[in-house]
């Protein structure tokens, strides 16, 4: 029987492989969240949420891993689940969500934007909790365990993450910080959504009018969120903005070189060394492959090129 007592977060997983380490020129280790409940680190986060708020009803919106995550961690906690979803959302992680339990609500972004959803829904369910995916204190707190986990690997000079709303990047440097940790955190972002890109170069928090068509659907996000732009302004060494040919690029290198299914957004740490390899030549370097939740057809189209 299934309990919440039964169900935690897991361990991410380490894999290194020779053979991906001399393809990008640096000594890689993977930290893959492909492995935790409902395959990425969103459940680490969306347990730490369920498993806190007091209200009966959680409302998210997610373009598809933090609605699994949720609906997984609110059944598992007695919560109902709403979740509001792009039209655009990959098939398999629509169905994942509702197997999970959650009610999806689809919407088209280029007539209703998601917060707009959500927002429409907080009014008929007022004692509902909204959840940011990202933006908020208990995902952050939640996403801080990789960080400490990481912080246990002797011998690192970096640690590469994905960089969408910023829930993922915020958690790693409070868990490291929290464990007297100085390995630089630098973000992996597409070059199609750099809004985090241009807010560090800009030295404010800049947004998105219109979510980008970037094949990373994880990395749509119009911007980061207040609680995690303070965290990134001043805990993240850089970020690195990835092409789309190089997210595609970094899929198929972890599957050809290290036996590794990843999504598009879990693929940006491994294209971000593809993209400066500069920068991390010759240095001991955590990627972190923060998902692999992809619908197969683009699967398929990234690794053979099709």
């Amino acid at each position: 029987m299934t309990t919440a007592s039964r169900i935690e977060p897991k361990r991410t997983t380490l894999l290194e492989s020779e053979r991906l380490s001399d393809r990008l020129g640096a000594s890689v280790l993977l930290a893959t969240e492909t492995f935790q409940h409902t395959g990425s680190f969103k459940f680490r986060a969306a347990y730490e949420l369920a498993s806190h708020v007091d209200a009966a009803h959680v409302i998210a919106a997610s373009s598809g891993n933090f609605g699994q995550a949720l609906a997984l961690a609110c059944r598992l906690f007695g919560k109902r689940c709403t979740v509001v979803m792009p039209s655009t959302s990959a098939s398999v992680k629509v169905d994942a969500v509702r197997g999970y339990g959650a009610q999806v609500e689809l919407v088209d972004v280029s007539q209703e934007s998601r917060a707009e959803r959500v927002g429409r829904l907080s009014r008929e369910f007022p004692d509902a909790y909204i959840a940011s995916a990202y933006d908020d204190a208990w995902v952050i707190a939640g996403n801080a365990s990789l960080g400490r986990e990481l912080a246990e690997v002797p011998g690192l000079d970096a640690i590469v993450c994905p960089v969408g709303g910023g829930g993922l990047a915020s958690g790693l440097i409070k868990g490291l910080s929290e464990s007297g940790s100085n390995v630089p955190v630098v973000g992996a972002e597409p070059a199609l959504a750099n809004d985090a890109a241009r807010s560090l170069r800009e030295h404010r928090l800049i947004r998105d009018e219109a979510e980008s068509k970037t094949i990373a659907d994880g990395a749509r996000t119009l911007g980061l969120g207040d609680r995690n732009w303070e965290w990134i302004r001043d805990g993240l060494q850089a970020i690195v903005e990835v092409p789309e040919e190089l997210i595609a690029e970094g899929a198929r290198a972890l599957f050809l070189l290290a036996n590794l299914k990843a999504e598009p957004t879990g693929s940006l740490a491994v294209g971000a060394l593809l993209a400066d390899p500069a920068r991390f030549r010759d240095r001991r370097v955590c990627c972190v492959i923060s998902g692999g939740n992809v619908e197969p057809g683009v699967y398929s189209r990234m690794i053979t090129g099709a």
